[in-house]
Formats: C-alpha cells, structure tokens, sequence
C-alpha cells in the first residue's frame, strides 16, 4: 500500500470553506453485483468533479467489501467502523484525500454489515450523513452490491442514482432487478445508467439500450444514459499503483470519458 496518511477535517472547518449558500447533491454509485468497478468509478468520478472546482464527499458505504482506501492507496486513521462502534461521530471521520482534492470517510472491510445495525442507529447513522452533505457541492456514496435494506436506504437518500452495469448478460440482469427492486421508492427520474469496461461507445450504446428497453417495456421507467466508459487498460496499471487514474493517465480514453460524465452530471438540474 502506498501509505499516504489521512489528517481529520471537521464539519466546521468544511462549512467554513464553503460558500454562504450551495445547492447540495447527493449521487449513489450502485450496482447490481460486483465486479462491474463501481468502486473504481466512484473513486474516479468524485476526483474528475473535484476537479470541476467542486467541493466533493466520498462516502465509503460498502461495508464488509470497502476499499475506497484501498484503491487510493490511503491510511485512513479512523474510518466507519469507528463509528458504528460509538466511538466517534461521522463528521470526525472525514478525512482529505489530498493528491485527488476531495475528502472521504473510509469504509469497513470484515464482517460487520450495515443491515446488523440496529434500526434507531442506522437512521441515526443516515441522518448524520444527510447533514454533513450540505457542507459539499457532491456527495458521492459507493454503495454496497445487491439489494438489501442499508442499500436501499443508501439509495433513496440520493438525488441521482448512478446504476453501473457491463456488457455481461448477469450484470445486465442485476442492474435491471436493482432498479426494479429500488423503483418503488426512488423517485424514477433518480436512475441513470453507466456503461462500465464498454469495448467501444458503440458497444457501450447497445448495452445501455438493451438496459433501457426492459426498464420501459416492463417498469415503464425510461432511466437515461449517464456515461460510457470505454475499457482501458491503463484503469488496471493505475489501480495496482493504488493512484487515481486521472493522476496517473489524465488523457487515457476511461478518464476522459469520466469527465465527460462529471460535467454532464454537474450541468444537470
């Protein structure tokens, strides 16, 4: 591991870097199984909207497979864990990620789940990440794979709900139970589609039609097109040097096209 340190950054202190007033918004990364980088592309969109001059929040919340920290390379000295112990509040888990200009509270790899949690401390636990979003332009949550309470939670906290899929029939297949399970309570103009490791924009647009097709055949929901990110090979390289791609390859084709899908998000109402 790289080892870059974390040093604690108050809610105080990030009011106080803030502007008077913002228009916070709240983005969940989800996904309907592992393996299609939704991590990576958290780690990487919340660095390309930092880099829009935007104050961004990373919100570790895949609890028992989080590896925001370990992507980055970071050390973090207190993370989530912390806190669903009572050891600390959320704010004081906050920490800058220094080299990518954004903060983020790490997650909790092992054993403990979010759906262990009692229900009065997980509402707790949720209310106290609604009030530290308001200190930030984006607060972009990586939630956890799957769809059980915690992630749907997660998932109705957010204005935006980026679904992230591939090309591969089962992640298709979850990406579409996802929003079907999730429809009910997010409103449906919450859903948009990435199209993650796409061998072409090509491609990735025929994947996100057969997405789109069953949503509105069969859920009558319309979830549009957030982004394709084209395979890159330099995604890999940059992830075994635990250094953000647009760091390590801000030209590469995958980091250009989270740019374009930052800038897309951020022109949005």
């Amino acid at each position: 591991m790289a080892g870059n340190s974390m040093n604690h950054v108050s809610t105080t202190e990030a009011r106080q870097a803030a502007p008077a007033t913002r228009a916070s918004r709240i983005v969940a990364v989800a996904s309907g199984k592992g393996g299609v980088g939704k991590t990576w592309l958290s780690c990487t969109l919340s660095h390309a909207i930092a880099r829009a001059g935007k104050r961004v929040l990373l919100f570790d919340g895949d609890i028992g497979l989080a590896n925001v920290d370990v992507q980055l390379g970071l050390v973090p000295q207190d993370d989530l864990g912390a806190v669903l112990r009572g050891q600390l509040s959320l704010d004081k888990a906050v920490a800058p990620f220094v080299d990518g200009g954004f903060h983020i509270i790490a997650g909790m790899s092992g054993s403990v789940n979010l759906g262990a949690l009692p229900k009065a401390r997980l509402a707790s636990l949720f209310a106290e990440l609604r009030q530290l979003s308001t200190a930030y332009d984006v607060t972009v949550l990586d939630i956890g794979a799957g769809l059980d309470g915690p992630v749907r939670d997660l998932a109705m906290m957010a204005d935006s709900c980026l679904v992230v899929t591939t090309g591969e029939p089962t992640a298709l297949t979850d990406a579409y139970a996802f929003i079907k399970y999730n429809a009910k309570d997010c409103p449906p103009s919450a859903f948009r589609v990435v199209v993650n490791m796409a061998e072409s924009q090509a491609e990735g647009e025929r994947t996100y039609n057969t997405l789109f097709k069953a949503c509105q055949g069969f859920l009558k929901l319309s979830p549009p097109l957030a982004g394709i990110v084209r395979r890159d090979r330099r995604v890999a390289d940059a992830i075994r040097h635990q250094m953000p791609l647009m760091t390590r390859f801000p030209t590469s084709d995958a980091a250009l096209d989270i740019e374009k899908m930052a800038s897309r998000l951020l022109s949005q109402p």
